[in-house]
């Protein structure tokens, strides 16, 4: 039954009436809905569909798709239709810290992460071994002021040979170009180690520490050319008192960076995430 459970997402203006269509429609072709959430944003207007369901009917996603399409075009719907048994392709960045590179590579080991990793592109060779002990290809990319440029130009021919669908930078520690950026808009995902928006920049820790704070945190979020500043998707914190110094902020923020990094990945790869302008709708 694996190739007949399919998902559905789709974004438009907000309407009367499509929820109603899309689910009649779906049960005339034989579909059985097994999940369906729904949001309407007030303030955009705009309105956010995840439906799952099983065909008990041979069609493939193509001939579905024509099914629903005068439904999608009717309501001017941005959409997206694959199979269940369809992975997205991650291509994770990284730098010298290994804690959130390590944990998304033992999810996927283990099956929690039900997605691709063709490829680990690093500034540094520092953890090449971790990508070779899982048998995938390591690319070490070097960057200075000098050659960002033509090394940027090198990483996006490599990410379109292997048809990325997202980028995950794993605390990659480069601030990617604005053109890089524009070339896969909402498709790259950050784990800023502080909860955004407080603490940007570099050494958030460093920050909270001189300014006392009584919780830490960390933020996924996508990536836009200013810095720290894109839709926000998976934020998490934890207590620490005046006891604790700089270093024990660090140590202890990487298990949240870790975890919440991993959340957005997730979501990412089940298609739960919405770009809403400046905001995230995420179906947990």
């Amino acid at each position: 039954m694996e190739e007949k459970k399919f998902i559905l997402t789709a974004s438009c203006q907000d309407a009367k009436g499509i929820v109603a269509e899309i689910t009649t429609k779906i049960f005339h072709l034989g579909g059985f809905i097994t999940s369906s959430d729904q949001f309407s944003d007030p303030d955009t207007k705009q309105f956010f569909l995840r439906c799952t369901f099983i065909l008990d009917t041979a069609r493939s996603q193509k001939a579905l798709y024509k099914d629903l399409e005068p439904i999608f075009k009717k309501f001017q719907m941005t959409v997206r239709l694959r199979s269940s048994a369809e992975r997205y392709k991650l291509a994770l960045f990284t730098s010298k810290q290994g804690h959130c590179l390590g944990d998304l590579l033992s999810r996927w080991k283990r099956g929690d992460l039900v997605v691709d990793i063709p490829l680990i592109i690093s500034n540094h060779e520092t953890l090449s071994e971790v990508a070779s002990w899982y048998g995938i290809p390591f690319y070490y990319f070097p960057i200075n002021a000098q050659n960002k440029e033509a090394q940027e130009a090198k990483i996006k021919k490599l990410l379109k040979e292997h048809k990325v669908d997202y980028i995950i930078l794993a605390r990659y520690m480069q601030i990617l170009s604005s053109s890089f950026c524009e070339s896969f808009k909402d498709q790259i995902i950050n784990i800023h180690h502080s909860f955004l928006p407080s603490f940007k920049g570099a050494n958030p820790y460093l920050q909270a520490y001189h300014r006392g704070v009584k919780v830490i945190g960390a933020t996924a979020h996508f990536v836009t050319e200013d810095l720290d500043e894109g839709p926000i998707i998976s934020q998490a914190t934890i207590p620490v008192t005046h006891a604790h110094s700089a270093s024990d902020l660090t140590r202890f923020g990487a298990d949240v960076e870790a975890l919440v990094l991993a959340e957005a990945v997730k979501y990412a790869s089940e298609d739960r995430l919405f770009v809403d302008k400046n905001k995230t709708i995420v179906f947990k």
